[in-house]
């Protein structure tokens, strides 16, 4: 045993559960835990600009790599509050994240002290815990529960929330003898993985639905493994994009409202079995309800009991975390691989749809239409790249155009969405994966909102290439008023007398970016986008900074998007045949 201070406990108890990289910012109430991270030096710091900044970073850092716990860090009062839109958006999506706060003096909470909130009571509803430890010798024991909570059953995050007087206090710790407590997820039986393959075997049509679940397992490689055996194509959510690689010849396509492919939206419609796996049915993928279960039985794989049955009840649910879900699935379809159905003609079907039903994106037109820079991005960046994206029609446009190929390779706030998400996530998936090519997507509004964090990955040398695509409008929300036929308090344009170069589209992002000590180059050309990205590569690899590529589009363009998955609104041109100019995939 020694005596130490509660925060160096809880520093050492940081660096035995593996949790080696923090974000946030320091402050008079939180000093004593930052004292303590220097004093032991085993946990790197990266300095945000805003608090909310340092909890998308941690996200980001955590949506990186299985197993990866970010924590962000800040003083008490609006720090805490700051962090919020972070605690969030990782509990949305079951992204482990742990925050943690400085409070004042236990004798003060109430009596109004300068920045004191009961930030537990505000973060309880999104996280799995929040507390304030008002005595010393709980620091470790909540630190302990902290990781068993995070990693346990459905990921999320935890918040700390820790007084001054608390983490001066001296307590007895001993972190030779310290254990991490064991880490509790259901785990799906054989009987169940019997039964849903009954049922699978019945039907003609069948798909599986890949969720984030998938991802958070770690589990990629067992969902395409279970494809291939039963020769089951493949939908995945957007959380689940990349569970199997979009060239691969079951990934049918992704399906939804908006972040949809046309053959994706057509191969749902055409099932008869969806086994959904690690997914929640989210509104944007299924659309109405009535649409969507029309004619299809549905079984339901999700690690958290309250999720089945939640949006729908399927006709079987079973609870279990979905790579232990699909070890069972696998181990019982090897039993039976020579009574297994032939699939070959609904797999042809699907493959049919895949190589023909895709939208136009080889347009030339000036100013750049957005279907375009997709096209580019796809011919530039290759099969190795982690795209990063929040929401709006960038992020749309990109779920329908973009290929990915890997799990963790497209890092996107599926639920929350909250602008302004991408420039700091991007900034941790590049601390948590230095030696990959990292591209953040962006429309201008979703850029502006937190672009002061470019100065970080310019001072940390966190280099990265962020594709904005710039229409001066709040393109998503300018699309959906349509339905109101209005056009109000969209339009971001403005002449901006220090910059006439920009024409009236207002903000000068090439000048803002260099500001903050980036690269920045201004495309306006079609053809000029290629060399735009290679160019951004280079000098990312000679300044070690983030390199903004700004690409300066129509202002007007709607995305493809619906109600329902059979009423998808197509405004531009659609191809019905193959050509690489419409980039078909998964042909082999």
């Amino acid at each position: 045993m020694a005596r130490m201070r509660a925060v160096d406990a809880a520093v050492l108890i940081l660096e035995k559960e593996g949790a080696t990289q923090a974000f946030g910012l320091p402050g008079a109430a939180i000093n004593p835990f930052y004292s303590a991270m220097r004093d032991h030096g085993g946990i790197g710091h990266i300095l945000a600009r805003h608090v909310e900044g340092a909890s998308h970073m941690a996200e980001g850092y955590t949506r990186a790599e299985a197993g990866n716990i970010g924590v962000c860090i800040g003083t008490s009062g609006p720090a805490g509050t700051d962090m919020i839109t972070g605690l969030y958006s990782a509990w949305a999506d079951s992204i482990p994240i742990l925050c943690i706060t400085g409070q004042a003096p236990v004798a003060k909470l109430h009596k109004e002290d300068f920045q004191a909130v009961d930030i537990a009571s505000i973060a309880t509803p999104v996280t799995k815990a929040a507390t304030t430890v008002m005595e010393a010798a709980q620091v470790p024991g909540t630190f302990q529960q902290a990781f068993h909570l995070m990693r346990s059953a459905r990921p999320g995050p935890v918040l700390i929330d820790l007084p001054l007087d608390v983490q001066l206090a001296e307590i007895e710790f001993d972190i030779e003898t310290y254990e991490p407590l064991p880490v509790y997820k259901p785990l799906a039986t054989r009987a169940q993985a019997a039964k849903v393959l009954d049922m699978l075997a019945t039907a003609e049509r069948p798909i599986i639905v890949a969720g984030g679940g998938i991802v958070n397992a770690d589990a990629s490689d067992k969902l395409v493994e279970l494809a291939e055996l039963l020769d089951v194509p493949v939908v995945p959510t957007l959380m689940g994009w990349g569970t199997i690689p979009d060239d691969h010849r079951l990934m049918a396509g992704m399906a939804g409202l908006q972040t949809a492919h046309r053959y994706g939206n057509a191969t749902v419609l055409a099932s008869d079995f969806v086994l959904g796996i690690g997914n929640r049915w989210a509104n944007r993928h299924t659309g109405g309800l009535e649409t969507y279960t029309r004619g299809r039985t549905f079984v339901h794989v999700d690690i958290e009991p309250t999720q089945i049955g939640r949006v729908f009840a399927p006709d079987y649910g079973v609870v279990s975390d979905a790579g232990a879900m699909l070890e069972r699935l696998i181990e019982v379809a090897q039993e039976r691989r020579d009574a297994l159905p032939d699939r070959s003609v609904w797999v042809g079907e699907c493959g049919d749809r895949k190589r023909t039903m895709h939208r136009r994106s080889d347009f030339d037109n000036v100013p750049i239409k957005p279907q375009r820079v997709y096209q580019e991005m796809n011919s530039a960046f290759g099969r190795d790249v982690r795209y990063v994206s929040t929401i709006g029609l960038s992020q749309i446009a990109g779920g329908q155009f973009l290929h990915v190929h890997a799990p963790r390779h497209w890092i996107n706030c599926g639920q929350a969405g909250p602008l302004g998400w991408t420039v700091p996530a991007a900034l941790g998936v590049r601390a948590a994966d230095p030696d990959s090519t990292v591209v953040a997507l962006s429309g201008d509004y979703d850029f502006q909102f937190m672009i002061e964090e470019l100065a970080v990955g310019a001072q940390f040398n966190l280099p990265y290439i962020h594709v904005l695509v710039n229409n001066s409008y709040l393109g998503l929300i300018r699309q959906a008023q349509r339905a109101f036929n209005m056009d109000f308090q969209v339009d971001l344009a403005f002449d901006n007398v220090n910059s006439p170069e920009v024409e009236g589209y207002g903000v000068d992002h090439v000048k803002v970016a260099e500001g903050l000590g980036c690269k920045a180059l201004r495309v306006r050309e079609p053809g000029a986008i290629g060399d735009a990205f290679e160019e951004a590569a280079k000098l990312m690899a000679e300044f070690r900074v983030p390199v903004v590529v700004e690409i300066v589009l129509e202002r007007v363009t709607n995305i493809a998007m619906g109600l329902e998955l059979d009423g998808i609104v197509e405004f531009e041109e659609i191809s019905e045949h193959e050509g690489a100019a419409h980039q078909p995939i998964g042909l082999d």
